[in-house]
């Protein structure tokens, strides 16, 4: 790899850690400039714009000339090293002072993801992965839970923001419920994503995320031994589907969704 994820890793770590400063100092007044973007449901608020302007001036600085594909300015996946950054995820939470969000930096390689750093404003907590290099919490290495039984393990979902979509995923999701121990709806994908890595969940899906969403997340949870699927990779369960389940259960989990209807939502 032309790319040290150490490295990568490190510069994740810094400019995420930064934005997430701002995000936090700015809550008070940020969250009094809020507007809307695919529906009335799916905001953003003015600390989000100023957080992804921080990271694509940081990126500039200690990476020059690399791209950088952001949720609120663009860009795009290229040929070679880009940067995929989500400046506020989980930006509902954040609007209602629910301390539940997070700054997702990833690097990715011809659109695989090789480093990450997913930093949480309100604790402080930095979760991080390169690409063979494991999966981390706070310099502890994570490894994804050890569940063997579906009825007995914990889920994460999501919901998309289109009132119509949201209704069949609810419907879907109903047929699931009575199959397991229980279900969370916390409401930050990258988050979701990095509690798989820490075994905190044992399973999560959902549709139409954006690759911001899941670019750190997903290699954290792939690192610490999930079975991840990203949008395209799994299309029984849907062309936009994002999955990653701890290994014992993901093959029983992925049989109960297409049951249920989950890739036709």
């Amino acid at each position: 790899m032309p790319f040290d994820p150490r490295a990568l890793v490190d510069v994740a770590v810094r400019v995420g850690r930064e934005a997430g400063e701002l995000v936090l100092a700015t809550r008070a007044s940020a969250v009094s400039e809020v507007d809307t973007k695919s529906t009335a449901t799916d905001v953003v608020t003015a600390a989000d714009r100023a957080s992804e302007r921080l990271v694509r001036r940081r990126l500039a600085e200690l990476r020059p000339g690399e791209p950088v594909l952001g949720e609120e300015e663009g860009g795009s996946v290229v040929e070679g090293l880009t940067w995929v950054v989500d400046p506020i995820d989980g930006t509902v939470n954040y609007l209602y002072g629910i301390p539940h969000y997070a700054v997702s930096v990833a690097a990715q390689v011809d659109g695989v993801s090789v480093a990450g750093a997913v930093v949480e404003p309100a604790t402080g907590r930095v979760w991080t992965a390169s690409a063979g290099g494991g999966a981390w919490l706070d310099g502890r290495r994570l490894t994804a839970s050890g569940a063997t039984r579906l009825g007995v393990s914990l889920l994460g979902y999501g919901f998309a923001y289109r009132a119509e979509r949201r209704r069949r995923q609810a419907e879907a999701w109903a047929g699931v419920a009575p199959l397991v121990r229980d279900m969370r709806r916390a409401g930050a994908a990258s988050l979701d994503l990095c509690y798989v890595a820490a075994g905190w969940l044992d399973a999560y899906a959902e549709h139409g995320l954006g690759r911001w969403d899941w670019a750190a997340g997903a290699l954290l949870a792939r690192e610490a031994g999930a079975v991840v699927h990203l949008p395209g990779e799994a299309p029984e369960l849907g062309e936009d589907a994002t999955f990653a389940a701890a290994p014992g259960i993901a093959d029983a989990l992925r049989g109960v969704l297409v049951e249920h209807g989950f890739g036709k939502v």
